[in-house]
């Protein structure tokens, strides 16, 4: 790691910092403002790949997982009150499934970026982040709130999150967290899109020398 890291390993720890603090509050019926920040993480795992290299990538994701896990951990120290009992603000489960997910899909989208970097310059970081996004969704919350997997944290009462209810207000009946998930992953895909302005401004700013097809 050298010096000219640390701007992204920063902007990887700030991202995962906020995220784990606007998660706590919601954003309309099916999201948190943590959905809006969280993806920029796989914009700055991109750019780094792009400018240094799959290695200095990966460090900057490992520095991002590090923070997680300490967020984790304060997390699941901090109990909160409700409906007369009293619960963590982070279970098990959703530290683990915020770990694993974090980690898996963001080296999986330094994996896919740098077999597509040689290609046009929007196909690496945009293949990368759709996959790696699709990824991280699908663990998270289905290590978090599956009933499947309640034998993850046996103590912890999901029942709230397999309710059956409309899809997304308006379809057929699902498990709550399914809309949940499916809510998230499109905010994911919409900002993997808008993510290719800064992506391409800020490759052009820090390699002026370098060409992209």
């Amino acid at each position: 790691m050298s010096r000219a890291h640390l701007p992204g390993i920063l902007a990887m720890a700030a991202i995962v910092l906020a995220s784990n603090i606007l998660v706590q509050f919601l954003f309309g019926q099916w999201l948190t403002w943590g959905a809006f920040t969280y993806p920029l993480a796989f914009l700055v795992t991109d750019l780094m790949n792009r400018i240094y290299g799959p290695g200095p990538a990966r460090q900057v994701v490992f520095a991002g997982f590090v923070v997680g896990v300490f967020c984790s951990l304060i997390g699941t120290q901090i109990m909160l009150q409700g409906d007369g009992y009293t619960y963590p603000a982070v279970t098990v489960r959703i530290a683990l499934g915020s770990g694993v997910a974090f980690l898996t899909a963001q080296l999986v989208d330094v994996a896919i970026f740098d077999r597509l970097r040689q290609g046009r310059w929007w196909r690496a970081p945009l293949a990368s982040t759709l996959v790696g996004s699709t990824l991280d969704t699908a663990l998270f919350f289905s290590i978090a709130f599956s009933a499947q997997l309640s034998w993850l944290e046996a103590g912890n009462d999901v029942s709230w999150a397999n309710e059956g209810l409309p899809f997304l207000g308006f379809g057929p009946d699902a498990a709550l967290w399914v809309s949940l998930a499916v809510a998230d992953w499109s905010v994911k895909l919409g900002l993997a899109l808008l993510a290719l302005v800064p992506f391409r401004l800020i490759v052009s700013w820090a390699t002026p020398n370098q060409k992209t097809a």
